[in-house]
């Protein structure tokens, strides 16, 4: 015999299905928020008249990369402009191991096209002087559509699915080249302990010391965080601030501004004693 249940009965079945899924929604939505919470422990944001972007601290440390190798080829924004594009395409700006056959890195250059070996390419710095010394031998590349400049360069699948990313290039290009002050700020948690020596290891290089070795990587053997313009310091400044977990700085000064990573998500702070001829870092 078949049971027959009420129109009450049935009304509150449905009441109740309703309410569980309601939680189970709620529930995930907490913990989606938990998590969202916990990865902004770090990060960093980019702050220009063209717009904002959230950044993850590798991708600005890759950005402020391509930047610096650009200024060290005397490049103009235009040619930063495309490389951003091309980069966020390719790998979001962030440094593959691999990809799509035997491409590698942030550009996902491959080997076999003659790019260069696979630990170079794993190279952002290398990779970014690639890219660069293949985008200047593109006719007038500075007046052709972003897109159509990657593409010559990169000669993919779809060389119109660049062009979707110029906005977020001209932001990063306006931050990362210097051109706009105090656009770049990171924070992320206090390291926990300091690095341990034995009697038979070296103890590490200084903070500041490190930073001037990856500046050095980057801008030339001969390159010293003193300023040859305003533009060239903000530059520097930028490239210090995303590398700051890196390399382990607390405090950088420049142009009457100050970061520091105690106070790093509140971004740039005036700081009359800030030198203007020289990004100081500490």
């Amino acid at each position: 015999m078949r049971r027959r249940f009420s129109k009450g009965i049935i009304a509150i079945i449905a009441i109740v299905t309703v309410l569980a899924v309601a939680i189970t929604v709620g529930v995930i939505n907490l913990l989606n928020r938990v998590t969202r919470l916990a990865e902004a422990t770090e990060g960093c944001k980019i702050v220009t008249p063209e717009g904002s972007l959230d950044l993850e601290i590798e991708q600005a440390q890759v950005a402020a990369i391509i930047a610096a190798v650009a200024a060290r080829k005397k490049l103009p924004e235009r040619a930063v402009v495309i490389a951003y594009a091309t980069a966020i395409q390719e790998s979001k700006l962030v440094n593959l191991p691999d990809g799509d056959r035997d491409s590698i890195g942030v550009f996902q250059q491959r080997p076999s096209q003659g790019w260069g070996k696979p630990a170079q390419l794993a190279d952002p710095v290398y990779a970014a002087g690639k890219f660069f010394s293949a985008l200047v031998k593109v006719k007038n590349y500075r007046k052709l559509p972003v897109h159509e400049a990657a593409q010559e360069v990169q000669r993919s699948a779809d060389g119109s699915a660049y062009a979707q990313h110029e906005d977020e290039g001209k932001i990063l290009a306006a931050a990362f080249t210097g051109r706009v002050p105090k656009a770049v700020h990171c924070w992320f948690p206090a390291p926990t302990a300091s690095p341990k020596t034995t009697g038979a290891t070296k103890a590490p290089l200084p903070a500041p010391d490190r930073a001037r070795r990856g500046l050095a990587r980057v801008l030339g053997p001969n390159a010293t965080f003193s300023t040859t313009s305003e533009k060239h310091g903000w530059l520097m400044a930028s490239w210090s601030v995303a590398h700051a977990k890196k390399f382990g700085l607390q405090r950088i000064r420049y142009g009457g501004q100050a970061w520091t990573s105690a106070s790093g998500e509140e971004g740039w702070k005036p700081d009359a004693g800030a030198p203007a001829n020289r990004v100081e870092i500490s």
